[in-house]
């Protein structure tokens, strides 16, 4: 077929400036429920890995696994596997409380503005006088594996950080809460897979406090403005 065979088959009344305006609309809104759905995700995924990149007893056990060699993928699962369920807990779980009190999403926001504020600070004070991993005596399966869910279930501040906090913040993006999640959820995964498996070759950088010194501030810095952001409604 030639082109003037294709251009008869063109009706008359076509006009291309009105069907690029048609068009724009399309592409506009596929644009913008792309950056609507990033920008949840993105948020999730830095909030969610401010909240776990911090020396503490989780961390210091999952690295001192990795440094081992020790049941590494049971620790990495058993980490991840939890933090996708408090993840899971803390955004279905305010959105229920939300519906039946709507104030009290209001409360959660400037209460997680607050304690991210409190999370900085105490992050810049570890700074101040960071720590180093120790080593400790080689455990069968069964221990690592108790031990992990006690550090990560027995420890009240998970609650606070993930279920609560984290939950809160979620929940802010409405009906794009789960996008936020997910975001959390594979900073989490992320983050356990790559403290345990990396830990063999971080193992002389980990020991240093000057490292963990550099993560506290980072830390601190990404609280302050996940604590911004959630104060503006963001």
């Amino acid at each position: 077929m030639s082109l003037l065979d294709c251009a008869a088959l063109i009706p008359a009344s076509w006009n291309p400036a009105s069907a690029a305006l048609t068009a724009a609309p399309v592409f506009g809104t596929v644009s913008a429920a792309h950056n609507a759905g990033l920008a949840p995700a993105i948020t999730g995924f830095a909030t969610g890995l401010g909240l776990i990149v911090a020396i503490g007893a989780q961390n210091a056990w999952v690295l001192r696994q990795g440094v081992r060699r020790e049941h590494v993928g049971l620790v990495i699962a058993i980490c991840a596997l939890s933090d996708l369920a408090l993840i899971a807990i803390g955004t279905g779980g305010i959105g229920v409380v939300a519906r039946l009190a709507p104030w009290a999403l209001e409360v959660l926001r400037w209460g997680g503005v607050l304690y991210l504020i409190g999370f900085a600070i105490s992050s810049f004070r570890s700074a101040m006088r960071p720590g180093a991993l120790e080593q400790e005596q080689a455990r069968p399966a069964s221990s690592v594996a108790l031990t992990t869910l006690a550090l990560t279930w027995l420890n009240p501040h998970v609650y606070l950080d993930t279920v609560l906090m984290l939950g809160t913040v979620t929940n802010g993006f409405g009906t794009a809460r789960w996008v936020a999640a997910a975001g959390a959820g594979t900073a989490s995964i992320l983050w356990f897979t790559a403290l345990g498996l990396g830990a063999r070759a971080l193992s002389g950088p980990l020991s240093s406090p000057r490292t963990w010194r550099v993560l506290d501030v980072l830390v601190g810095l990404v609280m302050l403005g996940v604590a911004v952001n959630l104060a503006l409604g963001a």
